[in-house]
């Protein structure tokens, strides 16, 4: 029952954040009130949960540079927690089916999240050309779930090549991020949310300058994710 309550409590909430996302969507296209208020969203989404993060590894990122983040995925909590934890502005893909929800799909669609479209191949390529040209223009960094879908076990599952070929073609260092214990908290396929608290592990950056072609971007693409099976605490 507890479960029912928090999130009721978190779908007033996000509906209500997501109205001001909206409105401020529209009046600063650099999006940095947008983002602030997501950061804001999630903090107060985790409050309401009782979800704690535990951090480490943020010593090593520089503000001031563009990256392609590439993390792990295993619980609907995963882009709170990193929504919050991440210290720069940054986008993320979401499926394009999202925004035809009222309010929230909306904001959605207006901010600098990136729609993609996993049916259509030609689609998918615009929108790695979209978070391209949101890097290089409006120097906004990049998360991706290169897993393609959240794990059941909280187990790495294998990667697709998207996130790397970005990072190769973009010349935009990445760094693995490795989420732990998240699948406790919001179990797939489960109506329940457990208080609990959340790992998250940011790796030192990657220098995607000499990836030059397919192969590189999977031997990239084996480096991650080893970094980040090595690095999680199930």
């Amino acid at each position: 029952m507890l479960s029912y309550f928090k999130v009721f409590f978190v779908a007033v909430y996000l509906i209500s954040v997501s109205t001001f996302a909206l409105i401020f969507a529209f009046i600063d296209r650099s999006f940095t009130l947008y983002l602030k208020l997501n950061r804001i969203l999630s903090s107060g989404v985790l409050k309401i949960t009782g979800v704690s993060l535990e951090l480490t590894g943020l010593e090593d990122i520089d503000k001031n540079t563009t990256y392609v983040y590439v993390s792990n995925h295993s619980s609907q909590f995963d882009i709170a927690a990193l929504q919050y934890s991440i210290p720069q502005k940054f986008s993320m893909f979401y499926k394009t089916e999202l925004s035809k929800i009222p309010i929230f799909g909306w904001a959605l669609w207006a901010g600098p999240y990136i729609s993609i479209d996993r049916k259509s191949a030609e689609k998918a390529r615009r929108s790695l050309e979209y978070a391209k040209l949101l890097m290089d223009k409006k120097l906004i960094s990049v998360l991706l779930f290169p897993e393609g879908t959240r794990s059941r076990t909280g187990e790495i599952l294998p990667f697709k090549r998207g996130a790397f070929h970005l990072a190769a073609t973009s010349g935009h260092p990445i760094i693995p991020v490795t989420i732990s214990q998240s699948q406790k908290i919001m179990p797939k396929g489960k109506f329940q949310i457990i208080k609990g608290t959340i790992k998250i592990h940011f790796d030192k950056p990657i220098d995607t300058s000499d990836v030059k072609n397919r192969k590189d971007q999977i031997e990239l693409m084996e480096n991650v994710r080893n970094i980040m099976i090595k690095n999680q605490i199930i």
